[in-house]
């Protein structure tokens, strides 16, 4: 007898999405706390030159795509499961995704403006 699957079957892919980009999260947040207390916000200058390291670039474009990414799947999921009109849904996720993306592009600008 074949097992009758439904759903969208995202389950274990979204599962450790969420819990590898909160790892991500947090150690960057982590390294934002240590960076605090080391002085690295403490003038434009010093976060000008905090955020010029590639390493702390790289981060921090690594926690925006994290936070994004985790976003989207909490989004995607509650538009799935309360939603049952197949072309709000649509809409709503085209329009989440825009937002997310255009979230992403603002914080890249803000946090890397030298």
């Amino acid at each position: 007898m074949q097992r009758l699957v439904v759903g969208a079957g995202y389950g274990l892919k979204d599962w450790l999405a969420q819990r590898i980009t909160g790892i991500v999260m947090a150690v960057f947040t982590l390294i934002m706390f240590a960076a605090a207390l080391g002085g690295a916000m403490s003038s434009r200058e010093a976060w000008q030159a905090f955020m010029a390291n590639g390493f702390i670039r790289f981060l921090s474009f690594l926690f925006i795509v994290s936070l994004c990414w985790h976003a989207w799947v909490g989004i995607r999921d509650i538009w799935m499961d309360y939603l049952n009109s197949a072309a709000l849904r649509l809409f709503l996720h085209v329009m989440t995704l825009l937002a997310l993306v255009g979230y992403a592009g603002w914080a890249i600008q803000i946090i890397w403006r030298l």
